[in-house]
């Protein structure tokens, strides 16, 4: 389902990211004489790939899709992200490119994962989510695009209801799990990021009867939480998601499962630290102020 995008309101709005379904080296900003086109046409997302959406929009049909952002270092940066978020998982990359509107630009506030192994990234998003939090929420937003890839590969979520959730709450906690990872953006403290996980979450949405529901902003915050706390260990894709929704059982109600997990008996008595934790996110006793100031 097409749903209008108020980017004024986002801009407003926004400390730092969703979706839909499915180290920076500092080096000086170089603009680029101009940007590198690849072609006229962008694909537009088939009724699979709207689980896959950021934003839940299609691209304008004046836009193109470019190999390049407006400056080199922009441009290295998520071609090296990339391939370090592939290389995570034991994978190749997918195909990475820019879409730029300059007679619409605000239509390119989306970042898209095709099941045919591409990811579209707009010019819109990324340089709003850089102003406003830094190179990590781009880090985080493209590992949540490529969480929706993992799961066209590998056939997850194993969760399955009549709304994208679980596809876009799994991507969630896959991108907080890559900013945790040691091979990934190695950010150990959840303070570092919580910005990034704000700007996820603000992107919620509590149109839970709708197809193209993302979560609620609190069960947003308490994906990203649940991904960064299972960075802790060293998980394939398909332990992840059923570590994922071992501890998040039900998206609906996001009630947590108690019972001992005897697959994963040392993940299992860290994870129990944290079960009241992640209710607690997940009903919003713990507020958006207290979610910043986790560890």
């Amino acid at each position: 389902m097409k749903r209008n995008f108020n980017f004024r309101a986002l801009v407003g709005a926004f400390a730092v990211f969703t979706l839909a379904a499915c180290n920076n080296d500092n080096v000086e900003d170089t603009v680029l004489p101009e940007v590198q086109v690849e072609n006229l046409r962008l694909d537009q997302p088939n009724e699979l790939e709207k689980v896959c959406y950021y934003v839940d929009q299609y691209w304008s049909s004046s836009a193109v899709l470019t190999t390049t952002l407006q400056a080199t270092a922009d441009t290295n940066f998520m071609n090296s992200q990339m391939t370090k978020i592939a290389s995570m998982w034991g994978r190749s990359n997918p195909t990475l490119r820019f879409v730029n509107d300059p007679s619409n630009y605000n239509s390119t506030y989306n970042a898209i994962s095709y099941s045919t192994g591409k990811i579209y990234y707009g010019y819109a998003i990324y340089y709003d989510a850089k102003s406003k939090g830094g190179d990590i929420v781009n880090a985080m937003i493209l590992a949540h695009e490529y969480g929706h890839q993992l799961q066209y590969i590998f056939g997850l979520p194993s969760v399955s209801e009549s709304t994208a959730r679980p596809n876009e709450l799994e991507a969630d906690g896959f991108a907080g799990y890559y900013l945790r990872r040691p091979n990934g953006y190695n950010q150990t403290s959840f303070a570092q990021i919580a910005a990034a996980y704000e700007f996820a979450q603000s992107i919620g949405d509590y149109q839970t009867n709708s197809a193209g529901h993302h979560g609620t902003p609190p069960q947003r915050r308490s994906a990203v939480r649940l991904g960064f706390l299972l960075g802790q260990y060293d998980l394939t894709a398909s332990a992840f998601d059923y570590n994922f929704f071992y501890y998040y059982q039900g998206v609906l109600n996001g009630t947590y499962k108690m019972a001992k997990n005897t697959q994963y008996p040392e993940l299992d008595a860290y994870m129990s630290q944290y079960m009241d934790e992640l209710r607690k996110i997940q009903s919003g006793e713990i507020s958006a102020e207290e979610f910043k100031e986790l560890k």
